[in-house]
């Protein structure tokens, strides 16, 4: 298994240094190098990524500054010449920090972290029923579990989960054939609700989340029956 992996610093010795690294680690695959933060997103955006060596003091655009800036950051190891940025570091849920210089054994030791992190992250989701879906030009698996509500956006569906929403080319007649009956149903022709997140219904809306979903009066019978099936 290898992580994919980018290097972000503005200086080219040192970003050649840990490229070098990177190439070199039999669990590492290096995607790319970039000068700074504005490229990096950039490429993190269309490219799938596992895991940034990040350089912390980068001129316009820091290191932190990027990470707020990504909505789904993958796992960041970040690099400093200044120790007292590592408390901070942490603060973003960091995999690891590295001192310049950067030792080999140091190195090891982060990536080694961020291969344990990986696994972990991927084991939670490995035996749950999931689909892939198209979205961005890039396939994206999604736990089915993790889906609240399906709605209808035109020619587009988006799926609103826990970690983000996800929008695809697709009708709701389409996309609900992917997806098991006895845990979805369309309530109405712009919404599938996931039959196990509902909190609370009346005959006009089902609560999903804190969110008030219409229900069409063709479906009340239909979703009392499922319900009492899940």
């Amino acid at each position: 298994m290898k992580l994919r992996s980018i290097v972000v610093d503005d200086s080219s010795m040192q970003r050649m240094a840990v490229a070098k690294l990177v190439n070199n680690h039999p669990n590492l695959a290096l995607v790319a190098e970039y000068s700074n933060a504005i490229e990096a997103k950039n490429g993190i955006k269309n490219n799938e990524i596992d895991l940034i060596f990040l350089d912390v003091e980068m001129p316009i655009i820091n290191g932190f500054d990027l990470l707020e800036s990504l909505e789904n950051p993958p796992q960041v190891i970040l690099i400093t010449g200044k120790p007292d940025y590592a408390l901070k570091a942490f603060d973003y849920d960091v995999t690891d920090y590295l001192h310049k210089p950067i030792t080999m054994a140091r190195f090891d030791a982060s990536v080694k972290r961020a291969v344990q992190k990986f696994e972990q992250l991927h084991k939670v989701h490995e035996d749950e029923e999931h689909i892939f879906v198209k979205s961005n030009l890039k396939k994206r698996k999604v736990v089915l579990s993790d889906i609240k509500w399906v709605e209808a956006l035109g020619d587009y569906i988006k799926l609103v989960t826990d970690e983000a929403n996800v929008v695809i080319l697709s009708t709701m007649k389409a996309f609900e054939k992917q997806l098991p009956a006895d845990k979805f149903l369309r309530i109405h022709k712009s919404y599938i609700v996931n039959l196990e997140r509902i909190e609370k219904y009346n005959s006009k809306n089902v609560e999903v989340a804190g969110r008030s979903i219409p229900l069409s009066r063709n479906k009340k019978a239909e979703l009392a029956e499922a319900l009492s099936n899940v």
